[in-house]
Order: structure tokens, then sequence, then C-alpha cells
């Protein structure tokens, strides 16, 4: 039987990215994104809710949302879930699911450069990537 695990979000950083690196030295950067959802409740009114995720994304990706990324910048985020459960030093056990990064979009273009990075240098780093602008998303 065949299976799926594909997840496609866009929402704004509840925080600047957190960097990390493994002992072997790889860059992993934990990322929070609000997604809002808006809809017409029972009584005519309309309700916005927001969910929130943890991203996980891994290597060259890690370090460019990193130094591109700030709380409440604009991302596409496609990826896999991811669920992982693990005990805490006082017993406890936790679990959690995760979205895996494939692919992380800036989807503006404030988002795509710093203070001292051009836009050019920008764009040339997030086409090494293999990331587009908005434009190149399907919807």
């Amino acid at each position: 039987m065949a299976s799926l695990n594909r997840v496609f979000i866009i929402g704004n950083l509840t925080m600047d990215p957190e960097l990390r690196f493994t002992p072997s030295g790889t860059a992993v950067a934990n990322l929070r994104v609000a997604v809002n959802h808006r809809y017409q409740g029972t009584s005519g009114d309309w309700v916005e809710e927001a969910s929130f995720f943890t991203v996980v994304a891994w290597g060259r990706q890690a370090e460019v949302a990193n130094e591109y990324l700030r709380k409440g910048r604009p991302v596409l985020i496609e990826g896999r879930l991811r669920s992982r459960s693990w005990e805490t030093s006082d017993g406890q056990k936790r679990s959690t699911v995760e979205i895996v990064a494939s692919r992380v979009q800036f989807l503006d273009r404030a988002g795509a450069r710093s203070e001292d990075a051009t836009a050019e240098q920008a764009d040339t780093d997030l086409q090494a990537l293999g990331v587009g602008d908005i434009d190149d998303v399907p919807f």
C-alpha cells in the first residue's frame, strides 16, 4: 500500500529561529510558525483561530533560515510530519509532532535579506538552495 506524508503551511514566525549544531557539526534550526484560520461560527460571527507548529530545518537550509528570517516574517514550509517521544529527567513521558522541513521559502523580500546582505546576494543564496520567491508558490 502506498503512503504519503507531506505538509504545506504558510504562516508567520512567532520567534527568531533557534540554531544549534549536532555533535558532528550539522546545523539544525527550530522555527515556530503560527497559521491563522478564519471561519464563520454558528452565530454568524467570524472566528479567528491560530495553530502553532514547530518546524525543524537541517543543514544549509537551517543556517540560511537563521541568517535571514526573524520573528513576524511570513514563510511557506513544505515538509513531512514526524512524531517523537522521550522521557524527561524527572521520569515524565513527553511527545510532540513536528514538521521536518524539506523547503523553507521566504514570502517577502524583507525576509530575504539582512541589514548586512544585499538583495542580490540573498537571491544568490536562495537559488543555491533551490528556493525561489513568492512567484514560485503553486497556489
